[in-house]
């Protein structure tokens, strides 16, 4: 070999170029493999990475993409740019094209949340206001279309840049799949995994049209105004509580509080009503205890008749039936509101359920207690 032929294997050597990208930071994406005036030489060496997506670009146009490996660059394994390129019969100088280096690893643990609360329409609390956030995780599935709809002509396309377009889109779509939802509100921070799975569901698609793949999406937590909050547990309270159970006990209350009133009517109807009770349970006891007159006095074949049974009303509240109570207690219950003059109440004997006022042993309820005027 002559020293003309050396030094022409030399200088060809020294003039094959090695295209690779070494990542150091954890937030690039992508990356523009930068060469002066993007002339790349025949026979170049190309290394792409594990994790890593090289994408070559011509005068604007998508070409050829290489994934994890080491290639030699020529006509052979640059098919799209040879088209593009009109190589018919390979080619002996350098080309000109853009390569971008993709970062595909997973990007985990990426924030999220709602800017402003969303409102909601809930059948019980009418418009109310919800707050989210939450954390999801993606990777570049399409490296070409992610470069073509999305980097552009950027050299350093970083994680942050991504992320400003991928929150915007997580928020409007989680408003829209919350708004279909129609879940009663309280719902919406008990039930965050299926929420969260519906809502990847939904938003993967539009991901996929730019080259993105969203692998998970969390929700960690559902907010609502205190207020509501309150709202939201008494009512929740109330739902579980047995009314029939309820009214009686309220019902108790007020005969307690009646009875305690002395100066009032009904106190003192209450408090001799409890009295004759009272007096009939003391006898009970004390009767077989006594001697003489007392203890002897039914003589024999003169039986008492038997004590006449109360009056025991059944009464709608709250669109439930309830009781049966005797006549106090009914009045004690239209004393503290829970029943009122159009209430319906049914007792043994009636046909039919009728409104409070239209009984007539009970209209003494509704005040106006003045006597007829005096026969002429």
């Amino acid at each position: 070999m002559g020293i003309f032929d050396k030094i022409k294997e030399k200088l060809s050597h020294e003039f094959i170029d090695i295209i690779e990208w070494l990542d150091y930071s954890d937030d690039t994406i992508v990356h523009r493999f930068e060469r002066y005036q993007n002339e790349i030489k025949n026979n170049a060496q190309l290394v792409v990475r594990e994790g890593q997506t090289a994408v070559f670009i011509n005068e604007g146009q998508l070409a050829d993409v290489f994934t994890a490996g080491t290639y030699t660059l020529n006509t052979q394994n640059l098919p799209i740019l040879t088209t593009l390129k009109g190589w018919k019969y390979g080619f002996d100088s350098p080309f000109k094209a853009e390569v971008y280096f993709v970062n595909t690893h997973l990007f985990t643990d990426e924030k999220w949340g709602t800017k402003n609360p969303i409102t909601l329409n809930d059948d019980r609390f009418g418009l109310v206001e919800i707050r989210a956030f939450g954390t999801y995780a993606f990777k570049i599935s399409d490296a070409g279309k992610f470069v073509v709809e999305i980097v552009g002509t950027d050299n350093n396309f970083t994680n942050f840049e991504i992320n400003e377009h991928l929150k915007s889109l997580i928020a409007t779509r989680f408003t829209d799949t919350v708004g279909e939802a129609n879940l009663p509100i309280e719902l919406y921070a008990a039930n965050t995994t299926e929420l969260s799975e519906t809502c990847q569901e939904v938003m993967q698609p539009e991901f996929q049209s730019v080259g993105i793949s969203l692998e998970k999406f969390y929700i960690e937590n559902v907010s609502m105004p205190e207020d509501l909050k309150k709202e939201i547990f008494e009512y929740s309270r109330i739902d579980k509580l047995d009314l029939d159970k309820l009214t009686k006990f309220k019902t108790a209350k007020a005969i307690e509080a009646a009875a305690l009133n002395e100066g009032g009517t009904a106190g003192a109807g209450m408090g001799m009503g409890m009295g004759f009770v009272l007096a009939q349970q003391m006898g009970g006891m004390m009767s077989p205890q006594m001697g003489g007159q007392a203890a002897t006095a039914p003589q024999a074949g003169m039986m008492p008749p038997p004590m006449p049974q109360a009056v025991q009303y059944f009464y709608a509240a709250n669109g439930a039936q309830a009781g049966p109570v005797g006549m106090e207690q009914l009045r004690a219950l239209f004393a503290n509101r829970t029943i009122n003059k159009d209430s319906l109440v049914w007792k043994q004997g009636m046909d039919n359920w009728a409104a409070l006022n239209s009984v007539e042993e009970l209209k003494p309820f509704l005040g106006g207690n003045t006597p007829p005027p005096l026969p002429a």
